[in-house]
């Protein structure tokens, strides 16, 4: 317990939208309208914010519901598959991954160092050097199996 006593705490809420197109109906207005929040709000805000992507882009979002109702929102850059896929013009990972598997796609050094650019906006990725996120990034492609190329 943090000492607050009975004060009602903030409820989060994870979600995933598509850049410039949150509407009310599932996955969004479910998962806020069961807390109380009113999700053409929030749609109309998130769109708003998200104008700047590609239409559709899958945005990882955090609600912030406060007790009264009211609710902030932080947005996260897309995945790291996401992005190496679309580096890479695929549709999906490699269904398995091994040494002699053939590779789906290819993406090269610049694609990488772009996609750290994107990541280290984020919150969990501020503190880190570019060169730790590009690592990161690389074992991804490896995983999914796309090749980095110089």
């Amino acid at each position: 317990m943090s000492g607050r006593g009975a004060a009602a705490a903030n409820v989060l809420v994870k979600l995933i939208v598509g850049a410039g197109s949150a509407s009310p109906s599932p996955p969004v207005g479910p998962a806020l309208g069961s807390k109380g929040v009113k999700a053409i709000d929030f749609c109309k805000e998130f769109n708003a914010r998200t104008a700047n992507y590609e239409p559709n882009t899958p945005i990882p979002v955090v609600v912030t519901i406060k007790p009264d109702r009211s609710f902030t929102f932080n947005l996260k850059s897309p995945s790291t598959t996401y992005l190496l896929k679309k580096a890479a013009g695929i549709d999906k990972g490699a269904g398995k991954v091994g040494l002699n598997d053939p590779k789906i796609g290819t993406v090269s050094l610049k694609h990488i160092y772009e996609i750290a650019k994107i990541k280290k906006t984020d919150q969990n990725h501020e503190n880190l050097n570019l060169e730790a996120i590009c690592k990161s990034i690389i074992a991804t492609a490896k995983s999914m199996g796309v090749e980095v190329k110089p």
